[in-house]
């Protein structure tokens, strides 16, 4: 399975991003390739949660949260409905303090299952366009 990967320092603690990552429903606050979001099922911090979140170009991904672990500060979500061609997709959003310097790494991955003349592509768009993107905008954030 591929594994779309990006990765950043951010200019606060670990404890901080980590407060407020750990909302599921937050993402349309912060990403800004999700228009809307809103919560279909669940809280923010509940493993089970569901949302429902609007692309730029209407698209519509219904997502759920299927681990969420404060000691690691991880968030674990499977994409179950989308535009994208995959069978499975499983992405987790993690924060760690940067030893040396008591700021955040901040890391969102994922695994997922497609047709391999789509691979390439999908982890492009999956790295770059999702992950770093989202980064980037956490980055601005927290400046």
């Amino acid at each position: 399975m591929p594994k779309p990967y990006a990765s950043t320092v951010l200019p606060v603690s670990a404890d901080r991003v980590w407060a407020y990552l750990r909302d599921f429903g937050n993402i349309a606050e912060w990403h800004p390739g999700i228009v809307t979001g809103e919560l279909e099922h669940g809280a923010g911090d509940q493993v089970g949660s569901v949302r429902r979140l609007t692309g730029p170009g209407g698209e519509v991904f219904r997502e759920r949260l299927v681990a969420l672990d404060d000691g690691e500060r991880t968030s674990t979500y499977d994409l179950f409905e989308g535009p994208f061609p995959v069978r499975f997709y499983r992405a987790t959003l993690r924060v760690a303090p940067v030893t040396d310097t008591g700021l955040a790494f901040a890391e969102w991955f994922a695994r997922y299952d497609a047709d391999a003349q789509d691979e390439a592509w999908l982890t492009k768009t999956f790295a770059r366009g999702i992950f770093a993107t989202g980064l980037a905008a956490l980055q601005e954030r927290f400046t």
